[in-house]
Formats: structure tokens, sequence, C-alpha cells
């Protein structure tokens, strides 16, 4: 046995790696991002990306309204998607422990007995014998010496799947802080959409029971009752309409709780969108640049690691073609008698080295080798192609911030232009200028004009959240 340890040294010590040296692609996406003709504060100056990454600001501090956050906590702790990501996480641990493992000896303790008769035909002495033997000792299974690195490939590759396991569960978290928020956004939306709307309704049902009245005075027409009457009973079809669509928004956000929404205190303005001061702050969100996604996005980083896997198959792969060496040895007593199992005289020993020479498979190494190429070519894909849907998913978020500050400006003055425009009718149609029908005209686009101002307003928070969670923020 001593004879084969300079062999085994040296065999050792000549090892050498099958897998390909590893290369990031290079990112197949402009050095920086497009910047559009408009701002994105309306101040006039143009949007500059800055070298803060936006992965720096926790959603704690992102988002500090006390009752979304306590829903992203709920979340966190309860929604089911986030959770089968941690047990794949620990699916992943166990596979690499397993591949790990088969890099050091394993060493079994063995005891046994055996009790076996021999015919008499067979012992040569006329009579049937009956023996006994028992054995003890530590065994070493078959150890392949991984002089080729074959062992440590698929060691390496089920490293790499875990750590993409453990990427793509960080993805999945920033993923479920931005839905909570934009789902949370739409709700409060649809609340205010709804106040609005209950509003309106009761001052156009007091206007309809008013002009009956006039109509019962001989002062209004039955034209008159029927116009109050239509817009009175469009703003009770908005009402329930929008009723229902917050009651939808609720269940969704409960599925992504995982909990029961806790129900909002109240639809005062202050507790639903975030004021126009907050909104600033939210979409003054500085982009950073685009190489700082290879870095700050958990998804690249994932679709990174699987790269890196199918490049270590590779390796083992390749290592299949060339001879493997196996040792296997034992070492123990054995005794016909169990109380002498460990006397001296009885020891046993064995040393078996075993060389595999692939000579003839069909072409299944050929194939896997094949097969562990495509899959490293389609892991390249997939990580170009990854990077690019960030790279757009910035570049729209960015876009979308540069004009929806404006965009809500711009809806604010529609509607105080008219509610003006209401208020001057008005008066005219007191005075006898306007006829009733111009009024009601001009209740119908204000009524318009502040609800599509608060689908403005829920467009730019939630358009900050796209861009928060697609520069990698989210996850702290």
């Amino acid at each position: 046995m001593k004879r084969c340890l300079p062999l085994v040294a040296a065999v050792l010590l000549s090892a050498c790696s099958l897998m390909p040296h590893y290369e990031r692609p290079a990112a197949p996406v402009a050095p920086t991002y497009p910047v559009n003709d408009a701002t994105a504060d309306g101040s006039g100056a143009p949007a500059v990306a800055s070298d803060l990454p936006a992965a720096d600001t926790a959603w704690r501090d992102f988002f500090p309204e006390p009752p979304l956050q306590n829903l992203i906590e709920t979340a966190l702790a309860n929604n089911r998607d986030l959770r089968l990501a941690a047990l794949r996480i620990d699916e992943a641990r166990a596979t690499y422990r397993i591949a790990r493992a088969d890099l050091l000896p394993h060493l079994d303790a063995t005891l046994s007995g055996t009790r076996a008769r021999t015919p008499a035909f067979a012992t040569g002495t006329g009579a049937a014998v009956v023996g006994e033997r028992f054995d003890a000792g530590l065994a070493l299974p078959a150890f392949e010496l991984d002089y080729l690195r074959r062992v440590r490939s698929l060691s390496a590759a089920a490293l790499a799947s875990y750590l993409a396991t453990d990427e793509a569960r960080q993805a999945a978290q920033i993923g479920l802080v931005a839905e909570v928020a934009n789902a949370w956004f739409t709700e409060r939306a649809y609340a205010a959409q709804l106040a609005l709307a209950q509003r309106t309704y009761e001052a156009r049902r007091r206007t309809f029971d008013l002009t009956r009245q006039r109509l019962d005075a001989g002062a209004s027409s039955l034209l008159d009752v029927r116009s109050n009457e239509t817009l009175m009973e469009t703003a009770r079809a908005s009402a329930l309409a929008l009723a229902r669509q917050r009651a939808q928004a609720a269940n969704a956000l409960t599925l992504l709780a995982g909990a029961p929404a806790p129900q909002q205190a109240g639809d005062a303005a202050g507790d639903t969108l975030p004021d126009d001061a907050r909104l600033d702050a939210m979409s003054a969100l500085p982009a950073g640049l685009p190489s700082a996604l290879l870095a700050r996005r958990p998804d690249i980083r994932a679709a990174e690691q699987r790269l890196r896997a199918a490049n270590a198959n590779i390796g083992a792969a390749r290592a299949a073609f060339f001879p493997r060496i196996a040792l296997t040895a034992a070492f123990g007593s054995a005794s016909p008698a169990f109380s002498q199992l460990f006397d001296s005289g009885g020891d046993t020993w064995s040393f078996t080295p075993q060389l595999v020479l692939p000579l003839f498979d069909a072409g299944r190494n050929r194939a896997n080798l094949d097969l562990a190429e495509v899959r490293r070519n389609s892991a390249v894909a997939d990580y170009e192609r990854t990077i690019q849907v960030a790279f757009r998913e910035v570049a729209d978020a960015l876009a979308a911030r540069t004009y929806l500050g404006d965009q809500v400006t711009a809806q604010r003055a529609i509607q105080e232009a008219q509610a003006e425009r209401l208020r001057l009718l008005t008066l005219r149609f007191e005075s006898g200028v306007a006829s009733s029908l111009d009024v009601l005209d001009a209740q119908r686009e204000l009524f318009s004009a502040e609800q599509q101002l608060v689908e403005a307003r829920r467009l730019r928070a939630t358009n900050a959240v796209d861009l928060y969670r697609a520069l990698g923020g989210g996850l702290k």
C-alpha cells in the first residue's frame, strides 16, 4: 500500500480542470440611459442620472406611510410565493451539500456475522460442517480521485445553482414590495375616486330634488329635471363601479399580503394618495448608471449564477471522456467467534484501486457534452436578455417620470379651470344669462377632470415605485 502513495500523490499534483474559463459576457445595452427632452420635474432642467444607487434606499424609508409599511411587513412574512422561493433555497442548499460531500472520502464502520452450513459431499470429511465468521472494520467505498476536477465541477455547478436560487428569492422580495405598494396606491386611488363620486352624487341628488320642486312650482321644465336626473344617476353608477373596483383591489392586497388586509381608517385627503410634495420626493429618486444594474439587481445576478453553473457542467461533461480512478479500501478484524473478534492475529485489510476507461457508450458522453454546451449558450442568451429587460424597465420608468409630473400639473390646471368655469356658469345661470344645460355640462366635465386628476396622481406614484424596483430597491 505504501508503494501506491507516491503514485497517488503524483496524480493529485498533476490534477487539472477541464472547466472552461469563465468570462462575464459584455452587457448588450447602451452605456447610458436615454434622456428625453422633457423634464422630470417641470423645472426646465433635464433629467440627469446620478451615481447614487436606488438600492441604498431601504423600503421603509421610501414608503414612510404606516399602513403601507404594515402591509409590506405582512406580505414579507406571509406571502406564499415568497415562502416557496425560500423553500427552493433550502432545496438548492441541500443539493449543494450533497455534491460537496463527494469531494471527501466516505468512511463506513462495518460489523457482520456469517453462519453457513457446508454439505458433507463438499467438505471431503464425510460430515457436514457448520461454520461461523465475524468481521468488524472500517471501509472506504469507491472514492474517485478527482484529478480532472469532474466532481469539483459538479460541486461548483451546484453552488452556483444555490446562489442563483438565493438571488431569485431576493428578486422575488423586491418584486413583492413593489407589487404591494402599487396595489395599495391603486386601492387608495379607487377610494379617492369613490369618495369624489359619492360627494358628487349627493350634490346632484340635492340639485335634482330642487329642480323637481321648481318644476312643481312652474319655475323649471321637465327637460331640466331629466337632465339633472341623468347626471345624478351617472354619478351613482360611477360610485357603484368604483366601489366594486376598490373591493377587488382590496382582495388583490389580501392575496399579496397572504393575510386579510387591514381596513383603511377613513378616506380623508391625507389618507388617500401621497400629496404633491411626497410625489416629488418619490419621483426624484436618482437613476444611477446602467453598469450598476449588474451588481444591484438580483435577477441579473441570478442569471449570471445560472451561467456559471452551466459553465461548470461543461467541465464535468469533458472529464467523462477520460479515465476515472477510484480507490476502495478496508481494514478490520475477522474471527470464527464473536468473543475473539478483536484478538491479535485476526487483522484483515484490502486495497482495490480501479481504473475505468470509457471505450464505447453509443455517443452518450458526446451528447452530454453537446447538451452542456447548448445549455451554456442558452444561459448566455438568458443573461443578456435579463440585462436588456432590466435596462428597458429603467428606461421606461425614466421616460414615464419625465412626463407624468407635467401631466399631473396639466390635469390639475384643467380641473381648476373646470371648477372656475362651473362657478362662472352658475353665476350666469342665476342671473338668467346662461342655460341650465350649460351648467350641467360644466358639472359633468368637472367630475371627469377630477377623476382624471386622481388617476394621473396614481400613475405618478406607481411610476415612482416601478423605478425604485427597476433600480434594485426594496430589498432592505
